[in-house]
């Protein structure tokens, strides 16, 4: 099989790119595999996929000139399990393999496509997590009374303080020349957060 090595280093407290090499060396060694090409990101955080072995190494994928793709460990290649199930997938499309080492994937094998199954349950429900703490998120902000959306046009603060030296709405209105829509929705706002008083609110109907 045609292999691809990939190492990375971002800083001089990471295993060293050499290193990383030199064990994958041996690795392909033992199985036999033809090492095609050996790719180096020295100096690059795992979080950018702007990284010019990357690169390479997905050029090569796509261009069907390796069998496989080697890294040592997973956080060499990937920067977030996102990036994992995605690229993974990608690599099984184009029927390329995917090993990593010390992790023990091992794409050629069924009990590694078995653990790829298993991550990507993984990142469906770290998916599932994330959009349920936004829901919530959201829902609070509503109760507390806050506007959410697109920032308004419209001065709230100065909405707010009008309001409390006893204007009505259509005088905010007029003076502000803002919607009714917008200052009902500000006053609405401030009363349920208790900026104003309801006894304020008895303001509107006489304006």
């Amino acid at each position: 099989m045609r292999v691809v090595l990939y190492a990375r280093s971002s800083t001089t407290k990471d295993q060293k790119p050499e290193l990383q090499i030199a064990e994958m060396r041996e690795y392909c060694k033992h199985r036999g595999f033809t090492i095609v090409q050996e790719l180096v990101d020295f100096g690059f955080s795992g979080t950018t996929d702007k990284r010019p072995g990357l690169l390479e190494l997905m050029k090569l994928a796509k261009g069907r000139k390796v069998d496989g793709v080697i890294v040592l460990k997973l956080d060499r290649l990937f920067r977030s399990l996102k990036h994992l199930i995605t690229s993974l997938s990608e690599f099984e499309q184009l029927g390329v393999k995917f090993i990593s080492v010390n992790d023990q994937i091992d794409m050629t094998t069924s009990a590694g496509r078995l653990m790829a199954n298993v991550l990507g349950s993984f990142a469906e429900f770290e998916a599932d997590l994330i959009r349920e703490r936004t829901h919530m998120g959201l829902d609070h902000a509503r109760r507390m009374g806050k506007i959410l959306g697109r920032p308004q046009k419209h001065n709230t603060e100065k909405i707010i303080n009008l309001r409390k030296l006893g204007k009505s709405y259509r005088d905010i209105v007029a003076e502000l020349n803002c919607p009714m829509g917008v200052v009902s929705r500000v006053i609405g706002a401030a009363l349920k957060s208790g900026e104003l008083t309801n006894e304020l609110a008895e303001v509107k109907t006489s304006g």
